[in-house]
């Protein structure tokens, strides 16, 4: 980057903070409050929402809140004409300013909920993400609910726990020596690769929960970070199993604010140090940290939705670097940015034998391979051929079948007859779908009832369907297996577990339940739309939902199998070959080598700017980039539609920025790894000058973005 450039800016800065500072405190109380004897001054977290204002500001400790004052307190300042929240990072002998400090305006409560070490991590995730520290900190720690602070009672730490047997890890050759460096103390970091199989005694909630078990017995805390509620629930179930009750805390979004925060608090008091939770438990104040583990690093829920949008892997190994803690990431499939870490050495791999994989994993088919297309003609690679037909009913004798649909609803997508173009409405531009069998074609982004149907590329006035959806295949196999129960889950009724009798389970992807001895067969429908996404992880993605559904299925051993159904005609893509085998590392190296040479995320640091052409121009002159830098763009901001989003929500090829009429573009900075802290810094001091002007034209800045490249 450019020196000068960069010295220029931090120089426009300096000034802006210092007239901010100024004007900030330049509204002092009237009223002359007798100060602290001891360390009067509070440097206080102000949230603002500014990022020009991201820094403490020092406020006078009155001598009637000098023992509530405390850091990490929460309290309410004048700032600017009027009351806001903050939290006191430390308090000193004296001030910085030379003017009058003005006081403190109230105590919120002495409880000190911003600890030394979360403020460290939220410092380290603001700098990593470009954003500011009070948006981290407001991530960090949940809304105070009063009742929940005053009514939890007080009460010794839970009581110590014995060392666990290793179970589950026994199958795996690096597994007990895992376990063993966790209980003398150290600080192991691991890539585990989870057997399939429903086995209640060995499958992953188990293993996580015995890893946990095998921090808490060493005398330090444990943090376990899944996707969904669901995940916690088996979690949940297998620590309680494990450690008995009262030992662990759940801790979720969806708990309401006074279960969430009294969960938190007993976490905060020291009064349990086990914790398993959704990506909201991420920052979960546990003491003596000794170990932080996440479950399916592949799933977006686990990419945070609020600003600066961190991903709970790096906040994670963030805390693990600066609390000691030992690292376990797990799942069925490894992502490219896990096994970035492994070949860096950052994680060790911990995995089964080939052997025992081939033993625990279950049969997998391709439609249309061998002889299906010479005996079932065109109908093998149709949506549901005759041999994942054949299947079904052979496996329905002796248990559940799931059979996992790409997408929800009826028919989600249409298309022209002739030309096979997608079918567009002719108000919007929006995709057209069916809701039943007897609805008309409606549009998903406006609800425009499409009547007399006219393509505009060839004129044809017939629809097919591009896609079908859960509820049209629930449809199609209750009339094909007339007396077999049909279960569907997905998006607003998910189904936690099915019992070991004969059904059919139709889900989406993610939405699988859990089946009693597992599921006697898997169905893998309209591969094709799953690996047809338009962005760089699509494989990637295809082979997670895959074997996630694979895994909840019996072992060949058992007889289980799964039936990949739809898949592209060349059947030696890597993805298919990586089900088939059962081997995703394989997969995941091969990926990995191919976006080095490309140099694409992971192994690069990207940054996205999205906002009207000018605005995004000027943010990149502010920023001074050198030649280490390289611009890719810009290009028109068209968001993918994953569901059908409507216009001004990220489905629009002609969305626009709130605050103008002129359509955005998207401009992405890449640069080298070791580049990654300065361009993060930059883009950080560009926030804080636009804010300070007062810009009215927003630029969305987002360092490591998850949608920018399709």
């Amino acid at each position: 980057m450019q020196n000068g450039a960069n010295d220029q800016m931090g120089g426009q800065l300096s000034l802006v903070r210092a007239v901010a500072s100024a004007r900030g405190r330049s509204r002092v109380l009237p009223a002359v409050q007798e100060a602290a004897a001891i360390d009067p001054v509070a440097l206080v977290l102000v949230d603002v929402g500014l990022a020009h204002l991201d820094r403490p500001f020092e406020y006078l400790v009155p001598a009637s809140m000098a023992d509530l004052a405390v850091p990490g307190a929460r309290v309410k300042v004048r700032f600017a004409g009027q009351d806001v929240d903050g939290f006191v990072l430390e308090r000193a002998r004296s001030a910085d300013y030379q003017g009058t400090l003005a006081p403190l305006r109230k105590v919120v409560s002495p409880e000190a909920v911003l600890t030394p070490a979360v403020l460290a991590l939220s410092r380290e995730i603001a700098g990593r993400y470009a954003g500011t520290l009070a948006d981290v900190v407001r991530l960090a720690v949940p809304p105070r609910h009063a009742a929940a602070e005053k009514n939890l009672p007080t009460q010794a730490p839970t009581s110590p726990v014995a060392a666990p047997e290793p179970g589950p890890w026994v199958g795996y050759p690096a597994g007990v020596s895992f376990l063993r460096r966790i209980a003398s103390g150290d600080g192991p970091a691991a890539s585990w690769l989870a057997l399939p199989g429903q086995r209640v005694d060995a499958d992953w909630p188990a293993a996580m929960a015995v890893a946990a078990a095998t921090a808490l017995a060493a005398g330090r805390g444990a943090l376990i970070v899944v996707p969904d509620h669901r995940d916690v629930d088996r979690v949940d179930a297998a620590l309680h199993s494990l450690l008995g009750a009262g030992q662990h805390v759940r801790l979720t979004a969806g708990q309401g604010p006074q279960a969430r925060y009294t969960a938190w608090l007993k976490v905060l008091r020291g009064q349990v140090r086990c914790v398993v939770g959704t990506r909201a438990a991420v920052f979960a104040p546990v003491h003596d940290l000794g170990l932080v583990a996440w479950w399916d690093d592949g799933d977006d829920v686990l990419v945070e939705q609020r600003a600066p949008y961190p991903h709970v892997r790096e906040v994670l190994l963030t805390r693990a670097r600066l609390e000691g803690a030992a690292v376990l990431t797990g799942g069925f499939t490894r992502t490219t940015s896990i096994q970035q870490c492994v070949e860096s050495g950052e994680l060790r791999t911990v995995v089964a034998d080939p052997a025992a994989r081939r033993r625990a994993a279950p049969r997998v088919v391709v439609a249309g391979e061998g002889t299906d297309v010479e005996r079932d003609g065109a109908s093998a690679h149709g949506h549901l051929p005759s041999v994942a037909w054949r299947a079904a009913k052979s496996a329905l004798e002796h248990g559940p079948v799931l059979i996992q649909v790409p997408r929800r609803g009826y028919v989600p997508s249409l298309s022209c007859q002739t030309c096979r173009d997608p079918a567009r409405c002719t108000r919007c531009h929006g995709p057209l779908s069916l809701s039943s069998g007897d609805a008309r074609p409606t549009c998903r982004w406006c609800g425009t009832v499409d009547a007399a149907f006219e393509c505009v590329s060839c004129g044809g006035r017939t629809m097919r369907s591009s896609v079908v959806g859960a509820r049209r295949t629930a449809e199609e196999l209750g009339r094909a297996f007339p007396g077999v129960p049909v279960h569907t889950s997905g998006a607003g009724d998910v189904l936690s577990s099915v019992p070991a009798k004969p059904s059919l389970v139709i889900s989406t992807p993610g939405a699988e339940p859990v089946a009693e001895n597992g599921y006697s067969a898997t169905l893998l429908l309209d591969a094709w739309a799953s690996l047809d996404r338009p962005t760089l992880d699509a494989s990637e993605e295809a082979l997670r939902r895959w074997m996630a559904a694979g895994a909840l299925t019996r072992s060949a051993v058992d007889g289980g199998v799964v039936v990949l159904c739809g898949a592209p005609m060349h059947t030696t893509l890597p993805v298919v070959e990586a089900l088939v085998r059962w081997d995703p590392v394989w997969f995941a190296a091969r990926e990995l080598a191919e976006r080095t040479e490309l140099s694409l995320p992971p192994t690069v640091r990207m940054a996205q700017l999205v906002g009207p052409r000018v605005a995004v121009q000027q943010a990149v002159e502010l920023a001074g980039f050198g030649t280490e830098v390289e611009r890719l763009g810009p290009l028109p901001w068209a968001p993918q539609v994953v569901s059908g989003a409507p216009p001004g929500s990220g489905g629009s090829t002609q969305a626009t920025d709130g605050t103008s009429d002129e359509p955005r573009i998207q401009l992405l900075l890449r640069t080298a790894l070791a580049n990654g802290p300065a361009l993060a810094a930059a883009l950080a001091q560009v926030k804080a000058l636009r804010s300070a002007r007062k810009d009215k034209v927003a630029v969305s800045i987002r360092v490591d973005p998850t949608d920018g490249f399709s």
